[in-house]
């Protein structure tokens, strides 16, 4: 299968692109096809053969991924894999391309494969970083129902199906929106503890815009793919266990104003899952209300 990766950048990391340019070059079988896309930036010095888009003005994460999959022709179809890594990250192994092909060729129902991101220094997986309730052992493969957006494999039959990310998302909650989609189409998710991407440990609520964001886009999110029972529920949930957290008031304010927004703005297309898809989930080990 044709391998091919997508790299967004502001242009301010250029040691450690090149770095990750240098990882994916030395993956074994046939060569990976990478794209990097400037986003609102121009784009560092990158090896021969590395294909570069500068975009004039910052599309956010979605909106610049998006980009990147349609340089392979549309919704990627130039290749059968699109790997997408954050620009920070690096592949510490040879055979996680290699590892893609036999997983997707193996399985003709995998849609998506969510690497496992592990600290240079340290090895460490912070557990916000393995997609299940259930994260105590990030060793542990299984099928999960969401994955990470700066470290993951997609089939490009699944975008082609689905559609790519939400545009308008721009930062935060846009895998989740693409994961629930394809698995409402009947695709398969999985966490692979032995594909890994080092990446360093960060927070992020580093963003400025991190909590305005993170409830616009979970009120979009929800009132897109929802069935209309769930949605309050799923909101409920959340805006529980927000005040649970106990955030600064800054924070608070933040949060609640995306809350806000998230119901008085566009969400885009809605088109709520099917039940069937909601008791997927739910054996899945997550539910669609948390």
């Amino acid at each position: 299968m044709k391998v091919g990766a997508v790299i967004i950048t502001m242009g301010n990391r250029p040691e450690e692109l090149r770095a990750l340019l240098d990882s994916v070059a030395k993956q074994d079988g046939d060569p990976v096809e990478v794209v990097v896309v400037g986003n609102g930036s121009p784009v560092p010095d990158v090896p021969e053969g590395v294909r570069t888009i500068e975009l004039p003005e910052n599309l956010g994460i979605p909106g610049g991924r998006n980009v990147g999959i349609e340089a392979f022709g549309p919704s990627g179809r130039e290749v059968d894999i699109l790997m997408f890594l954050d620009d920070d990250g690096l592949l510490p192994n040879h055979d996680t391309a290699e590892l893609c092909r036999e997983a997707f060729t193996a399985d003709p129902k995998l849609g998506i494969v969510s690497f496992r991101i592990a600290d240079p220094d340290t090895g460490v997986t912070q557990r916000r970083h393995v997609p299940r309730l259930r994260a105590s052992d990030p060793m542990r493969s299984s099928r999960v129902t969401t994955f990470l957006g700066g470290a993951n494999a997609v089939r490009t039959q699944v975008l082609a199906e689905v559609g790519g990310l939400p545009d308008e998302f721009f930062y935060a909650h846009e895998e989740t929106d693409l994961a629930w989609r394809a698995l409402d189409a009947g695709w398969m998710i999985d966490y692979r503890s032995d594909m890994v991407l080092y990446h360093p440990t960060t927070a992020p609520s580093r963003h400025a815009v991190y909590h305005r964001m993170v409830a616009r886009n979970r009120v979009w999110l929800a009132r897109r793919n929802l069935p209309a029972p769930l949605v309050p529920v799923y909101l409920g949930v959340w805006l529980l266990l927000t005040l649970l957290r106990r955030p600064s008031r800054p924070a608070l304010k933040a949060w609640f104003g995306g809350f806000r927004e998230g119901w008085s703005t566009s969400c885009g297309p809605r088109r709520p899952m099917k039940w069937r898809t909601v008791w997927r989930l739910t054996r899945l080990g997550r539910p669609p209300v948390i």
